[in-house]
């Protein structure tokens, strides 16, 4: 059977761009391998005080499926705290200990770097007018003050929904409920966890639960923004080792936290922002 040289012009052609396209995908790296190749990449950057290129990296890790190294923790509070995001540079590097403990390559820095930011946020407490006055409602902070550029810098996000959208999310996954308070194990999950999106002009609130018996309950409510107040009240009750934030709506309970007040305070606060640039887009 004869082949004309056009013919074999095209096929030559077609093996070339076959090749090419199982290059591509023999590249993609399974997800154990690319996160050794993120957390080499962090860890560089790190080093060589690159922090926007190592959140770059920490935000494509924070999307992999699976257990994270326990380095990752250390990297995640060092770029944190470079970015004064105490509260979850301290909670990413108590991770970090807890996993980890004596025998961690960054245990003695981490320590450290945990008292510096206990530190700073005293220092940063003492000057703040009203200090030492209860706090119960997140105050909204005004536009132009540059904390949602901040966190769209800090993200890499093209947008201040999609910068809220992950940092409420990263809050709401170091502030899950437990039953049991008294010995917290970082790698199980919460018994209550929340995630929250944007689709439209709606939030979309999604709960998970886990019940003694291991059953998972999962349940989403939707939240339309507009006309709604976006000030988000939020109470601590000790007694009862919970925190609470309020839907905006009608004052019920909305996401059922740690007993943690910073935690609360910034989580009512990013979606009181988040509910102010959904109405505004």
């Amino acid at each position: 059977m004869s082949v004309s040289f056009g013919t074999g012009r095209r096929l030559a052609r077609g093996a070339i761009l076959a090749s090419v396209l199982m290059a591509g995908h023999a590249l993609a790296l399974a997800p154990e391998h690319e996160t050794r190749r993120l957390m080499l990449a962090t860890q560089e950057a790190v080093e060589a005080q690159k922090w926007g290129e190592a959140a770059e990296y920490l935000n494509r890790l924070q999307q992999l499926k699976g257990d994270k190294p326990v380095d990752y923790y250390f990297y995640r509070g060092r770029v944190m705290q470079h970015s004064s995001h105490l509260n979850e540079a301290q909670a990413a590097l108590e991770n970090y200990v807890t996993r980890a403990g004596a025998e961690g390559s960054h245990y003695q820095e981490s320590l450290q770097l945990i008292t510096d930011i206990e530190k700073a946020r005293e220092e940063s407490a003492l000057a703040a007018p009203g200090a030492g006055e209860p706090e119960r409602i997140a105050v909204i902070k005004p536009a132009g003050d540059g904390r949602v550029a901040s966190l769209r810098k800090l993200y890499l996000a093209d947008s201040d929904r999609e910068a809220l959208t992950l940092h409420i999310n990263s809050l709401l996954e170091l502030a899950g409920w437990r039953q049991d308070q008294t010995v917290v194990r970082l790698d199980r999950p919460a018994d209550v966890e929340y995630r929250v999106s944007v689709l439209g002009g709606e939030l979309q609130i999604q709960e998970v639960r886990r019940g003694d018996d291991g059953r998972v309950v999962r349940s989403t409510e939707s939240i339309p923004v507009f006309g709604i107040n976006p000030q988000v009240e939020w109470r601590c009750e000790p007694a009862v080792s919970t925190c609470w934030v309020y839907d905006p709506r009608d004052g019920s309970r909305l996401f059922q936290l740690a007993l943690n007040r910073e935690y609360a305070r910034d989580i009512a606060d990013t979606l009181g922002l988040l509910i102010r640039s959904t109405q505004t887009q």
